[in-house]
């Protein structure tokens, strides 16, 4: 059995599998030994069963079976299941689903692999398709004890933003919606094979109790965060209104007056309470 932190027998395993990195895929694989201990500290502090997306060669794989009752890995590429087959065959805790997890039935699989065991979601996703990963998990509103993904930096940065500034948006709004967000630790391009052009940071998202704020309809409320940031440059009354669902213009300058904003006020300086609000008033 191979050392799958050392890039040498990654090596190995690609020369053996006749297995070609896809770019399409967002494939760099994970190998500093320090970041799959972190990841997998955050992940499962007290046990409990993992939800793996995109094992890549099983790195992340071996260390969170070491830790959990149960580990099911997804993986989209299935070219990687044979490889997959040789480096998790000593761990009988562990199964892969071939699958993409946008497609999967996500509510029928942690019911049928975990039972009523608790739950979180580990990952090194993609850059590409970080963000639908992140809000497929959210917006189905699966019962999980916390998401612990790596991810580009500037997406982190994002998720992490306060309102008013350039990296504040709908993303930002939905993660701190449901999830107490925080740092783990930045990942050097370095740690990974081959390295990426950017450099990398994995969060923390643990899973409230309740959201943050309670508006009146969820649907809505999203549908105007969506519409909210779709058009940054636009004032809020005018974004709003270009988007055709929220009333007129004057019944939406209306309700911004209400709030005690400008009527230039700019959508991205609204907090999520305010979000809220603005949706209450304009929900019919």
């Amino acid at each position: 059995m191979g050392n799958l932190t050392d890039p040498r027998y990654i090596r190995a395993l690609c020369e053996k599998y006749d297995f070609r990195l896809k770019k399409s895929l967002g494939q760099n694989f994970l190998h500093d030994a320090s970041v799959l201990e972190e990841i997998v500290e955050a992940a499962l502090p007290e046990g409990g069963g993992a939800l793996e997306i995109g094992p890549g060669f099983g790195v992340l794989t071996e260390a969170l079976a070491g830790q959990a009752e149960r580990v099911v890995a997804v993986e989209i590429d299935d070219r990687l299941l044979p490889v997959l087959d040789e480096t998790l065959a000593p761990f009988d805790n562990v199964s892969v689903v071939h699958g993409d997890v946008l497609k999967l039935d996500l509510p029928a699989l942690l019911k049928e692999s975990f039972g009523d065991m608790p739950v979180s979601v580990a990952a090194n996703l993609p850059y590409y398709i970080t963000t639908p990963i992140l809000l497929a998990l959210l917006e189905k509103n699966l019962p999980l004890r916390r998401i612990v993904v790596m991810m580009q930096k500037e997406v982190a940065d994002r998720i992490m933003a306060a309102p008013g500034g350039k990296d504040y948006g709908a993303l930002t709004v939905a993660v701190q919606y449901r999830c107490e967000v925080r740092r783990v630790c930045r990942v050097p391009a370095a740690s990974f094979f081959p390295p990426p052009k950017v450099d990398s940071e994995v969060l923390c998202l643990s899973m409230r109790e309740n959201p943050v704020v309670w508006p009146k309809n969820e649907d809505h409320f999203f549908a105007l965060v969506r519409a909210v940031f779709a058009q940054r440059r636009k004032t809020l009354v005018n974004g709003l209104a270009n988007a055709g669902r929220f009333g007129t213009k004057e019944k939406i300058a209306t309700a911004v007056e209400k709030m005690g904003l400008s009527p230039t006020v700019r959508g991205e300086t609204l907090s999520i309470a305010q979000l809220s609000s603005l949706s209450d008033a304009l929900y019919v």
